[in-house]
């Protein structure tokens, strides 16, 4: 047997015939080849499941009542499908009516402005080029063999 020395053999010395051999496998064959994860269970180790509501709620003690929160120290709470403040829903309702007309307000006042500012662009150009024409002609006034025919 002929021997042939490699130096990223773990040993030092490899069979030719096993290099040849070994070469030509990898080359056919796919390396990356993961282990198979095995199947999950699909029943719950836990018995919570079967429990009813209400004895799980003694069980793990949840209550879970309405969502509140505080902003701007104001107490705001959610229930059927609205935030309301804890005062009344009638205070909350009155300051969204005011709002929504601040807004209205507000978008008038905004396009008004936008609106003020396109006239006073278009103002400005046609002051450029009156500007800019008068000027012209104050130049071919005061050199007049300088004018295009």
């Amino acid at each position: 047997m002929e021997l042939l020395r490699l130096r990223s053999s773990k040993h030092g010395f490899v069979k030719r015939q096993d290099l040849k051999t070994s070469l030509k496998m990898s080359l056919f064959r796919n390396t990356f080849a993961p282990k198979k994860t095995p199947p999950r269970r699909s029943a719950s180790l836990s018995s919570l499941h079967t429990l009813d509501h209400s004895t799980r709620e003694i069980e793990l003690g949840l209550e879970c009542g309405t969502p509140v929160m505080n902003i701007g120290g104001q107490s705001w709470k959610f229930e059927d499908g609205q935030w309301l403040t804890e005062s009344g829903g009638n205070t909350s309702s009155r300051e969204m009516q005011r709002l929504m007309k601040r807004n209205v307000q507000l978008e008038e006042e905004n396009n008004l402005l936008k609106l003020k500012i396109e006239v006073l662009l278009d103002m400005l150009t046609e002051t450029t080029v009156e500007f800019h024409l008068m000027e012209k002609e104050v130049l071919e006034v005061k050199n007049p063999h300088h004018r295009k025919k």
